[in-house]
């Protein structure tokens, strides 16, 4: 691990955000989503990368002020939610924790429960988008839109276009509805569950927006800016270990070998990971890989992992004390 030269700490975090970002811009791997229409526009070369500490420090290189919707990005922060608005062992009877080797939208469910797999994948995030219309009512999207934009730091807007986009061409998750209804997951009209499900996904964020709601989960919750309590210790817990193990969905095992922190992935381009009690990553590239996984965003994350030292399992990992130094 490259520890930090005679620079003054807050340039050489400064640094290592310019070299990964210039090294990374010119990588055309990958397309943009083009099952929603109003993604297939997105220009594919943007690329922002953000970084900010649960200090509230914030530094960030490239399109990191172009906005984009935050579709599966959206995921943890409904499941964290749930969790503390309905328990654990609540929202455990209706979603599991466990991996699944299937796509992100597959209309499967676990054969054993009758119930999705995880809150990461699509049947997931719409059975707890149920799980909310029944505990609050028409309150559910504005609920969660106020619990991510207080994550954010800033109110969160929807983009009306994706939306009425997502809701014109979401056959697929509508069907997924459906099947959850059916199964009693939850009780409120499979229309009224996945209309929450789409808007949440059309929220029109940054990729600094991302990176101060990682660092707010890295900061147990707390957004290290405003200081507002978003979220409770055990619900923050919870989601930061589905995110490890199912976030990148059918790509976490490699993530979680190769950078080795919770993160989660959206179509729109974003990529959030977390680096517990030290910062979140934010990342906005459009072009994804078969996963549907940022392209760019992953390597992104991959070499600020392997140049700070992040992965939780890093032997030499000097933790915070490193971070606190290089933020300044």
């Amino acid at each position: 691990m490259r520890m930090p030269d005679r620079h003054p700490a807050q340039t050489q975090l400064q640094q290592i955000l310019a070299q990964t970002h210039a090294r990374l811009a010119s990588v055309q791997d990958g397309a943009v989503a083009n099952y929603i229409p109003a993604l297939a526009v997105v220009p594919p070369d943007l690329f922002g990368l953000a970084v900010a500490t649960n200090e509230g420090k914030v530094e960030e290189v490239g399109d990191t002020a172009h906005p984009f919707t935050i579709q599966s990005v959206s995921k943890p922060y409904g499941y964290a939610l749930a969790l503390d608005l309905l328990g654990q062992a609540a929202v455990r009877r209706a979603v599991g924790v466990q991996p699944m080797a299937e796509a992100f939208n597959a209309l499967v469910l676990d054969p054993a429960r009758s119930r999705p797999f995880n809150p990461m994948v699509n049947a997931g995030a719409i059975a707890v988008a149920g799980l909310l219309g029944d505990a609050l009512g028409a309150q559910a999207f504005p609920t969660l839109q106020d619990r991510l934009s207080r994550a954010a730091g800033r109110p969160l807007t929807l983009d009306q276009a994706v939306y009425h986009s997502e809701a014109a061409t979401g056959h697929r998750n509508r069907a997924l509805a459906h099947l959850l209804h059916g199964a009693g997951v939850f009780g409120v009209a499979a229309e009224e569950a996945v209309d929450i499900y789409f808007r949440q996904c059309s929220l029109s964020v940054t990729a600094r927006d991302l990176a101060l709601m990682g660092a707010t989960l890295a900061n147990v919750g707390t957004n290290p800016v405003t200081g507002a309590e978003v979220f409770g210790v055990e619900a923050v817990r919870d989601t930061l270990s589905v995110m490890f193990t199912c976030g990148l969905y059918d790509g976490a095992g490699d993530w979680a070998c190769r950078v080795g922190v919770p993160a989660k992935s959206g179509v729109g381009g974003g990529l959030l990971a977390v680096v517990n009690r030290q910062l979140g990553i934010g990342v906005f590239s459009p072009r994804l890989d078969a996963a549907g996984n940022p392209l760019r965003g992953l390597l992104a994350c991959e070499a600020l992992a392997e140049e700070l030292g992040l992965h939780l399992f890093e032997p030499s990992n000097p933790g915070s004390t490193l971070l606190r130094a290089l933020a300044g």
